[in-house]
């Protein structure tokens, strides 16, 4: 079975072994602490209050999405529909939200909606052996054609304050932050230390042997999707509260971000390996370079190439780790 950090060899110690289970995650960290430095250095405004709590808040959504899709890349499979639910979720919260329910309504349905979606999805990847990225591209189409003609793109504004859940501010720090430190603390917790947890690795490492040791890989599959669909319906829920208005939309390339996040975290694209905590980083890491290009006059069109190289080289790295172990 495989495991999130992989057994170290005999005579190493306790840090070698952290450094190689979470490398990927420390050389993201590392990233982030250079880029505040060396660009706080030529514009000590990228260091203000208000532009520390846009690289965090503005981006923990996509943090939170990044949770559940690490959690199904590891499981070996994909999905690039989550753009397209967050959408949607964002949408049916707001409308829930400016037609009178009580605000938990509006922030439960939307949820549990979401989980129903991406439980059906992993039932049919799992019953069916559909690849996961054909009926997620399906899905795609149904959610993002259904969104757009249910609602014309129209916008959704006054709503209550007390809906504005990724606006409040706790002891003056964002409720979204929380959040996404929480969030990601459960995940990790829970996807190292549970059997569920462990049976996801198993299954997207290698899903004969899991199914050898006694794992049943169609309900772990189903049950990954489903909770993927958890961590997308709080994604769209900080989504659609961080602003003012909600336009009824699919937010553009917001699936491609998401998955970037795993995968320059630390996530193999080939199952069985990575971290959530890794995807949280990658998020903030994306943020803190969007952010950088302004302060430093650099076109924001830059940040997708830069992306791009990352990918690239992640997924070297992930190739020339897995040679080495074979």
């Amino acid at each position: 079975m495989t495991v999130e950090a992989s057994p170290a060899p005999l005579g190493r110690s306790a840090f070698q072994r952290f450094i190689g289970g979470y490398g990927q995650e420390i050389v993201v960290f590392l990233s982030i602490v250079f880029l505040f430095i060396v660009v706080g250095a030529i514009n000590p405004r990228f260091l203000s209050d208000t532009n520390i709590n846009s690289i965090f808040a503005g981006n923990a959504y996509i943090a939170v999405a990044a949770i559940g899709m690490s959690m199904i890349i590891i499981a070996g499979h994909i999905d690039v529909s989550v753009g397209a639910l967050i959408g949607v979720i964002a949408t049916i919260a707001g409308t829930l939200a400016v037609s009178g329910y009580p605000v938990w309504v509006a922030w439960t349905v939307p949820v549990l909606f979401s989980i129903v979606v991406n439980g059906l999805v992993g039932a049919l990847v799992a019953y069916t052996r559909i690849p996961s990225i054909v009926v997620t591209l399906g899905m795609l189409s149904i959610l993002k054609g259904g969104l757009i003609s249910a609602t014309a793109g129209a916008w959704i504004s006054d709503m209550p304050p007390e809906f504005m859940i990724a606006q409040m501010r706790p002891f003056g720090i964002p409720s979204a932050v929380y959040f996404m430190v929480i969030l990601t603390i459960i995940a990790s917790l829970f996807i190292r230390y549970t059997d569920f947890g462990r049976s996801i690795y198993a299954v997207g490492g290698n899903m004969e042997a899991a199914r050898a040791a006694g794992i049943n890989p169609e309900r772990t599959v189903v049950g990954v999707f489903a909770l993927h669909g958890f961590f997308a319906g709080i994604a769209g829920i900080l989504f659609a509260t961080q602003l003012q208005v909600i336009q009824s939309t699919v937010p553009p390339n917001l699936e491609l971000t998401v998955i970037t996040a795993s995968v320059i975290g630390g996530v193999s694209i080939l199952g069985g390996t990575g971290t959530v905590i890794g995807s949280t980083l990658a998020a903030i890491l994306f943020a803190c370079i969007g952010s950088a290009l302004i302060f430093l006059n650099v076109s924001a069109y830059w940040l997708r190439a830069v992306l791009g190289l990352m990918i690239l080289a992640t997924v070297l790295a992930d190739m020339a780790r897995r040679r080495r172990a074979k």
